[in-house]
């Protein structure tokens, strides 16, 4: 099997990380989420991560060249030599330019993948989400409700609606995707990387799972 590449897109609250860590443990490839390497390198507190943490606390975006530096540098460890899975990556289309050159140069063919689904849907899905401040525990009110209305069953806090959770605010971070994704989606089917168009919805994750399995296996058959 050739070195595998999945660009994994889906808008907040689609499933997006659950399924590009199903889809790690099935391939057996590695999971690069660019969210999780910039906290990891604030965290270290090297050279590059106070300069990120600076340009962050800013408030301003990383620099497309830093995010595929270190892209470039992660796809190199070990546990990516039968392939990765890129989770929130390439998030703009100079990141995709640079992201298919590189791809390019190590002789990879990536598939994307979209998940898509219903904003109302998320929108009630998120806005159903409920934190404990006390120890984390999270609740949803639909699929995983505590068994007293608005108490941690855990440590009995009272639970609180994250501001991000707030309907208002989940519609906005939907519309950003949706600004920032769809020309990213466009350059990468114009640049002859089509993407697989999956419906996320109430579908359980392994069903979702095993769709995208499906397609990937049957798109690396063709490319055989």
């Amino acid at each position: 099997m050739n070195r595998l590449c999945v660009i994994i897109f889906g808008p907040p609250g689609s499933g997006k990380g659950t399924q590009a860590e199903l889809l790690r443990d099935y391939f057996g490839v590695a999971h690069i989420s660019t969210g999780d390497m910039l906290r990891e390198s604030v965290a270290s507190g090297d050279a590059r991560g106070r300069e990120i943490a600076a340009i962050m606390n800013s408030g301003n975006l990383v620099p497309d060249e830093m995010v595929n530096c270190m892209v470039e540098e992660r796809i190199e460890q070990p546990d990516c030599a039968a392939g990765f899975i890129l989770d929130g990556y390439p998030r703009t289309v100079a990141q995709a330019k640079l992201l298919l050159e590189l791809l390019g140069r190590e002789g990879i063919a990536p598939v994307v993948v979209h998940l898509r689904v219903d904003y109302n849907e998320i929108v009630t899905r998120l806005s159903s989400r409920r934190v404990c401040p006390a120890d984390g525990a999270v609740y949803n009110l639909i699929t995983n409700p505590p068994a007293v209305p608005d108490v941690c069953d855990r440590c009995g806090s009272k639970l609180l609606i994250r501001k991000d959770d707030r309907p208002e605010v989940v519609r906005e971070r939907l519309s950003a995707y949706g600004r920032k994704s769809t020309p990213v989606l466009e350059f990468l089917e114009t640049a002859g990387y089509r993407p697989f168009e999956v419906e996320g919805g109430s579908r359980t994750p392994q069903a979702i799972v095993r769709e995208i399995v499906g397609l990937i296996e049957a798109h690396q058959g063709k490319a055989a």
